[in-house]
């Protein structure tokens, strides 16, 4: 066993190397999981690292814990003004769109190659949720912004389809364990399974917001643990209640993202960079648990399912599902062909191998080769695809204005409240010195009219000013609390 000290350089090395092939693929506009995935498999026992793995258990619980973390950092950086619009669209993408995927996909594996219905439906379901972080890496890197709703839309379709991916897939698992069960049970129980992931959903973020708010930390640092914490802990309810905690935690995110509360630009910031590791530590282990050279096993039957899913299957399936919806052709092709695979169905492919299944190891095989078939293919080619469609605005790089650099530090910002004095305010007409404000309060600035005042304590506040207090944040709650109160 190698000293402390040597693993803890190697961990080291390869966090290094990993944030550098991210800049890499950036540059190069290709998705970001092929150069962590590649890493991973340079590694394993294949490779030249010569690092047995072969833990489907590990790999998979690992893989769940990123996509949880993964998950609730995307739901928490969701804006819901720019969700609210693609709601419907959004989830009839992440429901029938994912149903229609997995049949498609399991109906050519049953009748061209050696699959049973259900088989052939399971392999269906695993690669049937879509990763648009691997997209949005690959057009940030080429400077292109989508028009219209089409990037909330397939943020939120890609959010909200993995726990619908993960409830067929667990079902066919099930009904290929005990093929006298009845595939009608499933709607029950995908009815209840999902219900009890938005209560949990709900109820968490409720939970989330009240805690951070109010149970008053001493070191702001420990605010960053409580959220991991609360993460884990609605996860982890949900899915002991029978509910989905891939649901409930993506929900949690995109509820707390539409209020207010203690440090949230720097608990987003947290959870982004911890988003990042955690996607790093997912696939160097999904790296490690393939094997390259059974790769060239399934190399024919891999390709041909990739080709027909990216144009067969999933067109099929956005066209189907969004038949009734006010897109242009042209949107509606693009969002076909941005169906990345990526995380998702890799860890999905441990599950049958942790379940024991007779062919679990050609089916991992598989959905990883159809992985990295698709964002090879659809992923260096998303960028053209914009272009030809005319989907895309190209992004002018904006001149920051000197206050958006003060602005940027989250303590500063987050500490930060302004309000207009009405007429019957009891702030209106009094000194600064007489307004008995909280302990570490200042107003630090008015706006008159026109005209800015330095405030001093014999300044007098006068109706229609614009006051600017500054605050800990402790004290910034109980200061929005009086102001709003004095509005009424």
């Amino acid at each position: 066993m190698p000293a402390l000290e040597v693993l803890l350089i190697i961990t080291a090395g390869l966090l290094f190397v990993s944030i550098v092939l991210s800049k890499v693929a950036v540059k190069a506009g290709v998705p970001v999981l092929l150069l962590f995935l590649g890493l991973g498999m340079l590694l394993g026992s294949d490779g030249p690292g010569r690092i047995y793995f072969d833990y489907p258990w590990l790999a998979q619980s690992v893989g769940v814990i990123a996509l949880v973390f993964i998950l609730f950092s995307g739901g928490l950086d969701t804006q819901w003004t720019e969700i609210r619009p693609v709601l419907r669209q959004g989830l009839l993408l992440s429901t029938a769109g994912v149903l229609l995927t997995a049949l498609l996909v399991g109906a050519l594996l049953h009748l061209v190659f050696d699959f049973s219905l259900v088989e052939g439906i399971l392999v269906g379901a695993i690669i049937s949720s879509t990763d648009a972080a691997a997209v949005f890496s690959v057009l940030r890197g080429k400077s292109i912004t989508l028009k219209g709703s089409l990037r909330p839309l397939l943020e939120f379709e890609s959010g909200s389809n993995d726990p619908v991916a993960v409830f067929l897939t667990i079902s066919m698992i099930q009904l290929v364990i005990a093929p006298d069960s009845s595939p009608v049970a499933l709607i029950p129980a995908f009815v209840l399974q999902m219900s009890i992931g938005l209560l949990v959903g709900v109820l968490g973020a409720e939970l989330a917001i009240r805690l951070i708010n109010r149970v008053r930390l001493e070191y702001d640092g420990l605010y960053s643990a409580l959220t991991i914490a609360l993460v884990l802990l609605i996860y982890g309810g949900a899915a002991l209640l029978g509910g989905n905690g891939f649901l409930a935690v993506y929900l949690a995110g995109v509820l707390m993202a539409r209020q207010d509360f203690i440090h949230k630009r720097s608990l987003s910031s947290f959870h982004d960079g911890l988003a990042w590791l955690m996607q790093i530590l997912m696939f160097l282990t999904l790296g490690l648990q393939v094997y390259p050279s059974r790769l060239s096993q399934v190399a024919g039957t891999g390709l041909l399912v990739a080709l027909f899913l990216m144009f067969i299957a999933r067109p099929l399936s956005v066209f189907a599902a969004l038949f009734f919806e006010q897109l242009r052709l042209r949107e509606k092709v693009f969002i076909a062909w941005v169906g990345l695979r990526g995380a998702a169905p890799i860890v999905l492919a441990t599950f049958p191998l942790v379940a024991g299944l007779t062919q679990s190891g050609m089916i991992f095989d598989l959905v990883f080769f159809i992985v990295l078939a698709s964002a090879l293919l659809q992923g260096s080619l998303i960028s053209p695809v914009a272009r030809l469609l005319r989907v895309f605005e190209d992004n002018p790089q904006p001149i920051r204005s000197p206050l958006s650099f003060v602005m940027q530090d989250d303590q500063i910002s987050d500490n930060l409240i302004e309000c207009s004095v009405a007429s019957h305010s009891p702030l209106c007409g009094k000194q600064i010195l007489d307004l008995n404000l909280p302990p570490n309060t200042l107003i630090i600035m008015i706006g008159r009219g026109n005209d800015l005042i330095v405030p001093r304590g014999d300044t007098i506040i006068e109706a229609g000013d614009r006051v600017l207090f500054l605050a800990r944040p402790e004290v910034s709650l109980k200061i929005r609390t009086m102001l709003e109160q004095q509005s009424m």
